[in-house]
């Protein structure tokens, strides 16, 4: 074997770099474009949250319901629905909105919160303090 004819080690790799690179880059983007929907979905449902218990503080304060509403929606994310009822002395409050991203997941995020109504504590006496 003359060493013209002599095949380095390396020469039998030569595509395979080019390949497993065009795998697994469009791989990689796939996944940071996931991580960072993930980060938008986790702050959108961080401001259901919020938005709910605001609603619920504002209804548990005895402001009116359509207030309630308006100061859940302002910290609510867009597009958001809020539901406010009443259930004996509690105030109810319930945010769903849809996650970020693209329009086609369906996918809802939602948060709910309750407070007791203002004006059921020490009606009767029973809940004021000695």
């Amino acid at each position: 074997m003359c060493p013209s004819e002599r095949k380095s080690p390396i020469s039998g790799d030569r595509g395979y770099v080019t390949a497993e690179a065009a795998v697994v880059i469009p791989a990689l983007v796939l996944f940071a474009a996931l991580l960072v929907w993930a980060l938008m979905a986790a702050a959108a449902q961080i401001r259901c949250v919020d938005a709910a218990r605001a609603g619920a503080r504002a209804v548990a304060r005895s402001e009116p319901v359509e207030a309630a509403v308006r100061v859940a929606a302002s910290a609510a994310p867009p597009g958001a629905e809020v539901e406010v009822e009443r259930t004996g002395d509690l105030w109810r409050v319930r945010v769903s909105a849809p996650a970020p991203g693209p329009r086609g997941l369906p996918v809802r995020l939602g948060a709910g919160a309750a407070a007791l109504a203002e004006d059921s504590v020490g009606a009767d006496g029973a809940g004021a303090p000695p």
